[in-house]
């Protein structure tokens, strides 16, 4: 088992490497982003390591990584400074807490959740907090791997069991899944599965009802939030109020 977490911990130090592709730059000013940030918020992320080449390619999606925007660092050495931290499940530190600033120079996107109280975004982040200090699940590292050294021509119906991955193990995380979690503990759906079942009417023998389902947390992908209708898509440029008329355009020379 020693000899499984060297290895592992060899191949995330691998992955996090930058990839040889060229990087998007970011799609809000730093400013713009603390400003319009929220807790409870859901921050996706075009990463450009190795492994978010990988997760792009099996999600078929721009985002490849999430994070939880928490506000305050609850830690009581934090208490009175800067009220931007954001919990992610990282391949190589595992769950933690890290400044903004981090994800200022990449393209980022905020999904909201719509209609939780105060109370049940605390409960919530309370969720994804108490699991700070766990491991990143190493068999998803492993499985990661596999498609960065080579992309296979997966068929995309099967991408997304592919990075359902995890050893079960839950004092191991994933970024999405750890997040999709801390929404589920208060029945906040992201995409539910849609079930039909015959309808308890004695007066009509073919009504049925359109029931949610909870998806295993495991089946959750970065993406999920942006595609989710329950997630409203906030963007910080037309947040804070754009005018396009004073947009400073360069002369046409042509």
């Amino acid at each position: 088992m020693m000899l499984l977490d060297s290895v592992g911990r060899w191949l995330a130090h691998y992955l996090v490497k930058p990839a040889k592709r060229g990087v998007r730059l970011a799609t809000s000013k730093p400013e713009q982003l603390a400003a319009s940030l929220r807790r409870g918020d859901v921050l996706l992320v075009e990463g450009s390591n190795r492994v978010s080449v990988a997760i792009k390619y099996l999600t078929q999606s721009t985002w490849s990584h999430a994070a939880l925007f928490v506000g305050a660092n609850p830690d009581p050495a934090y208490a009175g400074q800067a009220e931007d931290f954001l919990l992610e499940a990282d391949i190589v530190e595992g769950v933690r807490l890290v400044r903004l600033e981090k994800f200022w120079d990449l393209p980022t996107r905020i999904c909201r959740p719509v209609g939780l109280s105060a109370q049940e975004i605390d409960t919530a982040v309370a969720f994804a907090t108490a699991r700070l200090g766990h491991t990143y699940d190493l068999k998803n590292v492993f499985d990661l791997a596999r498609y960065v050294i080579q992309t296979p021509p997966v068929p995309t119906r099967w991408r997304r069991r592919m990075i359902a991955l995890g050893s079960g193990d839950p004092t191991r995380a994933i970024c999405s899944s750890l997040i999709a979690q801390a929404f589920q503990s208060v029945r906040y759906p992201i995409l539910p599965e849609v079930v039909r079942e015959k309808a308890n009417d004695p007066g009509c023998e073919d009504c049925y009802e359109e029931l949610l389902a909870i998806r295993h947390h495991s089946l959750f992908t970065p993406r999920d939030f942006d595609l989710s209708p329950y997630f409203q898509v906030v963007k910080p440029t037309l947040d804070e109020g754009f005018d396009p008329h004073a947009l400073p355009w360069a002369e046409d020379t042509s």
